[in-house]
């Protein structure tokens, strides 16, 4: 049996092999002149987190790495069956969507004096606790509530074999983003986001992926960021970031697949389709990654400190800010734990 295939690796084998998913050079170009423009902004930060974190509880405290934590392991399938059925969650006058509505309820939470950051708790809290945590304020609940139960006591009965805290778990892989990644995927069995493709195991590595970047944002926030190799990340492969990709061409499906997404279908877990979706969307951000770090060398003559997950940070965003435009390519929808 070939060994597994890490993220970056399976993005290229899968590009390599995709027969409903490019990746454009053209688009690749643009996005890299568009990051480019951007060299210099808050935006393509390790700071950048924050903004696109604004829930997030005082960075200053260990409290703060547990709710990464928690919001991590609880971070997949927020999309709703029908748009106009969404669930909500609203604090302190603003009504939130999507994945906000998970930070919000978990903020809610807290506020209400609930330890939903402590995983002596929520390594033991009923599903009935979670689904009273993450209560919708209208007829529509999050999905997959029993989904999330499992995995966050799953979760939180790992941080109790090592120390008791986020901190002291992921401490025990040193400094090391790749090894972080290893850790948590060898550790927490929920976060092992992987497939077959073309007799190959594959791997996205998703939640593991932005939980190692939520860890290192925080630490560069409170300016302990000594995270070495962050440039082992890729964009974290989702249904939200491709989208972005082929508004801005770097990727192009084809007719065939184009029909599938546009009368709704399901794809499962796993489904070829589904994986190179995800594997494209990797391998564009990477070449987008190499041009935009070409292209400062060579206007600039200098290096470029940008990695993926920061990429990644942007075009998340990015793509919530710009749905209005984007609203004419759909989005693929696989009800998942992993994304």
């Amino acid at each position: 049996m070939e060994p597994l295939l890490f993220p970056r690796e399976s993005g290229q084998f899968i590009a390599e092999r995709s027969r409903d998913v490019f990746v454009e050079e053209e688009g690749v170009q643009k996005g890299a002149e568009m990051l480019y423009r951007l060299r210099h902004s808050e935006d393509l930060t390790a700071s950048g987190w924050k903004k696109a974190n604004p829930l997030a509880p005082e960075l200053t405290s260990d409290q703060a790495l547990n709710w990464v934590f928690v919001v991590d392991t609880m971070n997949f399938s927020f999309w709703p069956e029908e748009e106009t059925q969404q669930c909500e969650v609203t604090y302190k006058g603003t009504t939130y969507t999507g994945y906000m509505t998970l930070c919000a309820a978990i903020i809610r939470a807290m506020d209400e004096g609930i330890p939903i950051t402590d995983p002596k708790y929520f390594s033991q809290m009923s599903l009935e606790e979670l689904g009273h945590v993450l209560r919708s304020d209208n007829e529509t609940p999050m999905p997959m509530l029993q989904e999330r139960h499992q995995v966050l006591t799953e979760g939180g009965c790992v941080l109790q074999e090592h120390g008791g805290s986020f901190r002291s778990f992921i401490s025990q892989a040193g400094n090391n983003a790749h090894k972080m990644v290893e850790f948590i995927v060898e550790k927490i069995p929920s976060y092992r986001d992987e497939a077959t493709y073309e007799g190959r195991k594959i791997s996205f590595f998703k939640r593991a992926q932005i939980l190692v970047a939520d860890f290192w944002g925080i630490m560069e926030a409170r300016g302990e960021g000594d995270i070495i190799d962050m440039d082992w990340l890729t964009m974290f492969a989702d249904y939200r970031v491709p989208q972005a990709l082929v508004y801005l061409g770097a990727l192009r499906y084809s007719d065939a697949l184009m029909q599938v997404l546009n009368n709704g279908e399901l794809l499962s877990s796993g489904d070829r389709r589904e994986v190179e979706i995800r594997g494209c969307s990797i391998w564009a951000v990477e070449l987008i990654r190499d041009r935009l770090c070409k292209l400062v060398h060579e206007r600039d003559g200098q290096t470029c400190n940008i990695n993926s997950a920061v990429i990644d940070f942007y075009l998340w965003p990015y793509a919530k800010q710009h749905h209005k435009e984007m609203a004419h390519i759909p989005i693929h929808h696989t009800r998942c734990i992993y994304y």
